[in-house]
């Protein structure tokens, strides 16, 4: 199943490339923010945004409660875990790196 994982932007890694870090439970990615980007194109109007986020890109912006709604909603089906999981996979894939 295709789902979009309720995410807080929380930087701006590379404005150019449209890129940003969001965190999901604790769970910090780098998604593409290409979709929901302001028309003024200021990527930094989006710190702080919610967005569902499918396969490393943020879908659409959705507010905090909405966020918060879906989140527990998809943890409580069991939906979100897997997807929370890989996050972490590739985050510490990444700290390893370093």
């Amino acid at each position: 199943m295709c789902l979009g994982i309720p995410a807080q932007i929380m930087s701006i890694s590379d404005a150019t490339k449209k890129l940003a870090m969001v965190e999901v439970s604790g769970v910090q990615r780098e998604v593409n923010v290409a979709c929901i980007m302001p028309e003024s194109g200021d990527a930094d109007e989006l710190l702080g945004a919610w967005a569902l986020i499918h396969v490393g890109f943020a879908m659409s912006r959705i507010n905090e409660e909405e966020a918060k709604k879906t989140l527990e909603i998809l943890i409580q089906l069991g939906e979100a875990q897997a997807e929370i999981e890989a996050m972490r996979h590739g985050q510490a894939a990444l700290e390893g790196s370093s």
